[in-house]
């Protein structure tokens, strides 16, 4: 007889439990999202969208937009694999140290919320760890790596070997980088663009005069010289420079009208004018590198 009680009681808590699920459903309770307490870090929580600022120490300011939907297409199939990092602002309220692309993207595929470490940072951390985070991104170019070692350098109060350290490179490595911060506007952005390699950048910075960088860099670019063709024409500029040096140590003192015309002159033609004179009278020199670089010149000179 015992055994029969349980058994009705058993069958009468189902059906109890039943019932209580049918209610559950015709009227469900309001459910409050889990909201983390202000002093938890070092942790992954789910945040909304509308919650996260983004950075304002951002390194990068262009996205490839063609890219940026193609992470979002990806993100619409898998997610997001590798969390955001935030810094908490106050209840509900986030900032973005690192991950902008993903936030982006993750807006794009229409998440409400995505996956987020959060991190305790000042302003100065956020700073150095969203440019550190951007350079290890293996797809930066080398203008954007030597902008953000540019602004470690400035606005954090580091030098080029604490640099070094922080980012895993040796000073040398660091020091290429920021020599091409010193190349004209042209050849910088040719670089960011990837009209133009590290390696040929790096080739033409060994040129002093500007004007002589465009000329190479111009070349470059119309006859798709390879980096190793880029250094031989540095080298020969370079010997040619030497030459004119020797030359002019016997002539009278440039003043300074004629620094200005060799400068408007080598402007003009995209090679290194020299102007002998003692006053009275003189030459100009034109130097040219090939048969095409001739040419080009007498091209200029409306001689052909």
């Amino acid at each position: 007889m015992s055994k029969k009680k349980a058994l009705g009681r058993g069958l009468n808590a189902l059906l109890s439990d039943s019932n209580t699920e049918d209610r559950l459903e015709i009227d469900p309770p309001v459910v409050k999202p889990v909201v983390a307490p202000p002093t938890t870090s070092g942790s992954t929580l789910e945040i909304p969208l509308s919650q996260i600022e983004v950075n304002p120490f951002q390194p990068r300011t262009h996205f490839d937009q063609q890219a940026l939907q193609e992470l979002a297409d990806s993100i619409k199939v898998h997610g997001i694999i590798q969390p955001i990092t935030v810094r908490r602002l106050a209840q509900d309220q986030y900032q973005l140290i690192s991950g902008e692309r993903r936030f982006q993207a993750s807006k794009l595929a229409g998440l409400k919320s995505v996956p987020a470490y959060i991190r305790s940072a000042d302003d100065q951390q956020m700073l150095e760890m969203a440019l550190i985070e951007n350079i290890q991104r293996e797809n930066l170019n080398a203008i954007e790596v030597a902008l953000s070692y540019q602004r470690l350098i400035t606005e954090c109060n580091l030098n080029q070997e604490a640099l070094g350290d922080r980012v895993g490179k040796n000073r040398a490595t660091v020091t290429n980088y920021l020599r091409l911060l010193k190349l004209p506007p042209d050849i910088q952005i040719a670089v960011r663009d990837n009209r133009i390699s590290m390696g040929h950048a790096r080739a033409i910075i060994n040129v002093e005069n500007p004007d002589q960088q465009l000329y190479i860099f111009k070349k470059t670019l119309e006859e798709d010289l390879s980096v190793r063709k880029v250094e031989e024409l540095v080298r020969e500029l370079a010997s040619a420079r030497k030459t004119d040096k020797g030359t002019s140590t016997t002539a009278a003192p440039a003043n300074r009208e004629i620094n200005q015309l060799q400068s408007k002159l080598s402007s003009h033609f995209g090679t290194r004018i020299v102007i002998k004179s003692d006053g009275k009278k003189g030459e100009i020199k034109i130097p040219f590198l090939s048969v095409e670089d001739l040419n080009r010149i007498l091209d200029i000179l409306k001689i052909q």
